[in-house]
């Protein structure tokens, strides 16, 4: 068997007039990301890591945000397109395992909801999703409230 990591990171600032959408599910917050898609950090991490696990590029490239076809797109097609390309070299999905990153607002009530969605996009046991959250302790843009970051770490192989 043939394993292989990946590393994805995103971050997205604060803005009005958006949703928040965070691992696929809507957050209710007074403000939401500023993005070309819907602006789901969290997904767009995990986009990363799973591509460049298999070595296939980033997100930008395969959903350019010069491209207006992905213009306030739905992240989890994104996600999915992305699982899809992992299947066609032959890889699959061992784990993902991920944080986020977020002064306000809080994840915990929505954890368990983001793992399930993701899991569900990539048909994986929602047991091989993790996502975890922090705040910076008030520290840096995303303590002062300005945005959200993610991070993703996953774990693919190849029979």
């Amino acid at each position: 068997m043939k394993f292989r990591t990946g590393i994805g990171f995103d971050v997205h600032q604060f803005g009005p007039d958006r949703e928040l959408w965070l691992g696929g599910i809507r957050v209710p917050y007074e403000l939401g990301l500023v993005g070309h898609s819907d602006a789901d950090v969290l997904i767009h991490a995990i986009c990363d890591a799973l591509l460049g696990a298999a070595h296939l590029k980033d997100i930008g490239y395969h959903f350019p945000d010069t491209d207006a076809a992905y213009k306030n797109i739905d992240s989890k097609i994104l996600l999915k397109k992305c699982g899809e390309l992992l299947a066609e070299k032959g890889y699959k999905i061992s784990n993902i395992d991920s944080i986020i990153c977020a002064q306000a607002p809080k994840m915990k009530p929505y954890i368990d909801q983001m793992q399930a969605c993701m899991a569900e996009v990539l048909g994986l046991d929602e047991e091989d999703v993790t996502v975890k959250a922090t705040t910076t302790e008030r520290l840096g843009f995303v303590g002062r409230k300005e945005g959200i970051s993610a991070y993703a770490t996953v774990l693919i192989y190849k029979e």
